[in-house]
């Protein structure tokens, strides 16, 4: 999928951290959300190698990077130090910052927690982590019950996910976005199947999930009070839950001191189902 990309892994921050990079001039780092790997950006990556080295990670717990135990490993802060020991690694100390979906709010928390590594941030079709939790409504919590049921303790989701990973995992795909499986790409279908019927990477996502109440919330509380200082840009599908539910910009308007916003046709995973109406999004303010 990634053509003239290298492959590898970096032992850093505690972790192996699975990633493809390619391409010359300024970083951008590129984080996926669940319940994908680092193949969500095969259409997008390529056309940002014109002018970027470009490298695109699987956040711990999923894809082929490596997979601890215990919900408390599992913050976006210890997912977050993974990039930036990653990035560093790599000889990256500043860099651009790309996130879609749990990938976006590690991002978020990396300009918070390291501002002088981020150039730039730009989040996908999220809300703020406090936002939603501190302030749920009955419409978000039915679109995104899973968030609840991901995080009940093990192994009860698990055991029913693990049944046929599959059928849960394409219902997450399919039900979120605005065509159904039909806007991915059979490639980056296969490497997310080839992922998730793997039982660590199952029990990865579902601490994920609890980490968010268990830590992220608290963390996203008691920085309320700051904000993300370099540009950044809002990027959401226009028929995605979240469009629906929420002033997505309005969120995100107290937290980011430099903000740009912009709808991309398209459900939840508009940047698989309309990447070049994303390329042309982040090649506008990754260049601006």
């Amino acid at each position: 999928m990634f053509e003239n990309f290298e492959t590898g892994t970096a032992q850093v921050n505690g972790q192996t951290i699975a990633y493809v990079a390619g391409g010359d001039g300024p970083a951008v780092l590129l984080l996926h959300g669940f319940p994908q790997t680092h193949a969500m950006w095969a259409r997008i990556a390529p056309a940002l190698t014109e002018t970027r080295r470009v490298i695109c990670a699987d956040l711990r717990g999923y894809g082929a990077s490596s997979k601890p135990a215990g919900a408390e490993n599992y913050s976006f802060r210890h997912m977050g130090a993974d990039m930036l020991a990653l990035m560093a690694h790599l000889g990256h100390d500043r860099f651009d910052l790309v996130g879609h979906d749990r990938g976006a709010r590690t991002a978020h928390r990396m300009a918070l927690d390291a501002p002088d590594a981020i150039a730039s941030l730009t989040v996908m079709d999220i809300v703020p982590t406090q936002e939603i939790l501190d302030n749920l409504t009955t419409p978000v919590a039915r679109a995104y019950y899973h968030w609840f049921f991901l995080a009940q303790p093990a192994p009860f989701p698990e055991t029913l996910i693990g049944h046929d990973p599959d059928a849960y995992f394409q219902s997450c795909l399919g039900g979120w976005g605005d065509a159904g499986l039909s806007g991915f790409a059979s490639d980056q279908l296969a490497a997310y199947r080839a992922a998730w019927r793997d039982p660590a990477t199952i029990a990865g996502m579902c601490n994920d999930y609890r980490a968010a109440i268990d830590h992220d919330v608290a963390l996203d509380r008691a920085d309320l009070s700051r904000q993300v200082t370099c540009p950044a840009l809002v990027l959401y599908g226009a028929d995605g839950p979240m469009a629906r539910e929420y002033d997505v910009p309005g969120t995100w308007a107290p937290r980011l001191a430099r903000m740009t916003a912009q709808a991309i046709p398209g459900g939840h995973f508009f940047p698989e189902t309309a990447p070049d109406a994303t390329i042309a999004a982040l090649r506008a303010h990754l260049n601006g």
